[in-house]
């Protein structure tokens, strides 16, 4: 009987992985003893009943291999070429002595096949999708077998039902390569904006960033990144200022910290909103938006900003409230400075350089007794900058701290014990 086409099948959600049951050894009874001839004279039977397949002959049969499209034209994926010489039988009981596994990239092989006339089918979810009516087999053939589903004589054969949800398919499957390509578009451009801010090519990767907000204007990540190039600019001109000995407070300068912030916030807020909150990306953008508020003087934005970070990542609290500290410290700003220099300290008590900071912070604020005409040093001074040499006697600011410690008549004080040699 001649074979009819199959319809092309969707694929179902649930698949049901159908196994080989295996059949259970018959018992045997009590076989007595036979002599040496007898035993023999079977073997000799058995050997003639049953002659053994030669390495030539087994090495003789055929393989076969090929690749699977499906109908909207992309590699079927997952299911089996299965091969039959049963053409009489009706479909539920054909009989299939090979199946072949097919891959990820809609690839398959299989070996061992005997001569003859084949019909070749593609299986998925146990349905028939394609067959090729007649592949013949000789001793030593290799077969290059090839389905393509997306072909007109399959479409056309097509129920309207089965035409329609393909189109859907094909729009979707549109819609998701285009996607996926604007997003590599977009890493690349991350990718390199985050390379020119390590360099400092600042106004590259603005550009780069300004395109990539333009082209998806719901990506956190990308804001926060314009967010860096913009702070990184307004660094490199205050810097610039302060070399050509002009006001680093200039508005255009002013104008590029405003910048950065308005790129963090949007950033914020739109990791925030999405479907899948990143702790990261708050945290990062959170940090930065302190750092921009600082150098533009503004104290309490700046530290409700660190107190955020800390609050999306709070095993790394004491980082942030020590870049509060030392934003707010460069910034001029020593009272909030000392402040949050006390929050770096409670979330990691061996943070030595916030020791540092808060002794530096305090130290401006010492007086000189009027009799004695000694320095005075504020409560908190000293045992910051004794606390800083316990934990980091080595440390960068090791000698300037014994310095001040000197010239103030304090005592400096210290554990530390050199290693053997």
């Amino acid at each position: 009987m001649k074979i009819s086409p199959h319809r092309w099948v969707r694929r179902k959600k649930n698949m049901k992985h159908i196994g080989l049951k295996t059949g259970e050894m018959s018992k045997m009874g009590n076989i007595s003893k036979a002599s040496g001839a007898l035993a023999a004279a079977l073997f000799v039977i058995l050997a003639m009943a049953h002659p053994a397949r030669s390495v030539a002959q087994a090495a003789a049969s055929g393989s076969i291999h090929g690749h699977v499209t499906n109908p909207a034209g992309i590699a079927l994926n997952k299911g089996e070429v299965r091969l039959s010489t049963d053409r009489s039988a009706e479909a539920k009981d054909r009989k299939y002595p090979y199946k072949f596994p097919i891959d990820p990239n809609g690839d398959y092989k299989g070996s061992g096949i005997a001569p003859g006339n084949y019909v070749v089918f593609v299986f998925q979810d146990d349905k028939s999708l394609d067959f090729n009516e007649s592949v013949v087999f000789a001793n030593g053939d290799d077969k290059v077998v090839n389905f393509d589903m997306s072909r007109p004589d399959y479409l056309a054969k097509m129920s309207p039902e089965d035409r329609k949800a393909l189109e859907e398919y094909k729009k979707k499957n549109a819609e998701i390569v285009a996607n996926n390509s604007k997003i590599q578009s977009l890493n690349a451009l991350l990718t390199q904006a985050r390379a020119d801010n390590k360099a400092g090519n600042y106004d590259a990767s603005i550009k780069a960033m300004q395109d990539a907000t333009a082209a998806k204007p719901d990506e956190g990540i990308l804001w926060i990144t314009l967010g860096d190039a913009q702070l990184g600019s307004a660094d490199a001109a205050a810097k610039a200022a302060k070399a050509a000995g002009t006001s680093p407070a200039d508005p255009a300068i002013a104008q590029k910290y405003n910048d950065a912030v308005t790129s963090y916030k949007k950033g914020i807020d739109l990791n925030a909103a999405s479907k899948k909150p990143s702790p990261e990306a708050a945290a990062a953008g959170y940090n930065q938006l302190g750092q921009a508020y600082g150098k533009l003087g503004n104290a309490k934005d700046s530290a409700d900003a660190y107190d955020m970070a800390a609050k999306a990542q709070p095993a790394n609290a004491s980082m942030y409230f020590f870049n509060e500290a030392a934003t707010l410290y460069n910034a001029g700003k020593l009272a909030e400075a000392s402040a949050a220099a006390d929050k770096a300290i409670a979330a990691d008590p061996k943070k030595a350089e916030a020791y540092y900071i808060k002794g530096q912070a305090l130290i401006t604020q010492a007086t000189v007794d009027p009799k004695t005409q000694k320095i005075v040093a504020p409560p908190g001074c000293v045992e910051a900058y004794q606390q800083y040499l316990e934990l980091a006697p080595d440390g960068p600011h090791a000698a300037d701290v014994k310095g001040i410690l000197d010239g103030i008549g304090a005592q400096v004080k210290s554990s530390y014990k050199a290693p053997k040699k």
